[in-house]
């Protein structure tokens, strides 16, 4: 049911119970008896997808050699969790509210504000900014991203993500193309 709802939800954000049920091939009283409203029925997806993203951060990897590595990384992983569930951009906030949104999100935050911290010690990232300001400023960056694809303006399969959260970080652009880059015939190797 919940696949059903992705799907109808990001076909139609105002899809009905009823619609996500014929898409389900169920019965309206069967997703009842799931969720007893929209709201549950969003609520479920929220936490699919937060489960998806603690998950892509949780997957062991070899220790990035610098922040810039890490950092590409971690926007490689944690993208096509936020593309598969970014119809919820949409959504959540409207049903859950911000603190159950930022709640979701409290693991990429502070993935992304560690990461940040050591590129900024390493002198590869900007400093101007604190990190953890720095992290909140990307984590929208990357959700505007998003809603580029939610709207057909921008298709990426997180390798434009990667190269373009380098270089908010402040990396040159042809080394965060290049890290990206490398990054894909590595990960195409099965290292």
């Amino acid at each position: 049911m919940l696949e059903a709802a992705r799907q109808e939800l990001g076909r139609d954000p105002d899809s009905s119970l009823g619609g996500i049920a014929e898409a389900a091939g169920v019965a309206r009283r069967t997703v009842y008896g799931h969720f007893n409203g929209r709201a549950a029925l969003v609520a479920g997806l929220v936490a699919d997808a937060a489960q998806s993203l603690r998950q892509a951060i949780e997957v062991p990897r070899l220790p990035a050699p610098d922040a810039v590595m890490a950092l590409a990384h971690f926007v490689l992983a944690v993208w096509p969790v936020g593309d598969r569930y970014r119809m919820l951009l949409r959504l959540a906030p409207q049903d859950l509210g911000a603190e159950r949104v930022a709640e979701v999100l409290a693991p990429a935050r502070d993935t992304a504000a560690s990461i940040i911290a050591r590129g900024q010690r390493e002198g590869s990232f900007q400093v101007s900014v604190a990190p953890a300001a720095l992290a909140r400023a990307l984590e929208g960056y990357l959700l505007g991203l998003l809603e580029c694809v939610n709207v057909g303006t921008w298709a990426d399969d997180g390798t434009g993500a990667a190269t373009a959260a380098l270089i908010a970080m402040g990396v040159d652009g042809d080394r965060a193309a290049t890290c990206v880059r490398g990054l894909g015939r590595h990960e195409g190797d099965g290292a």
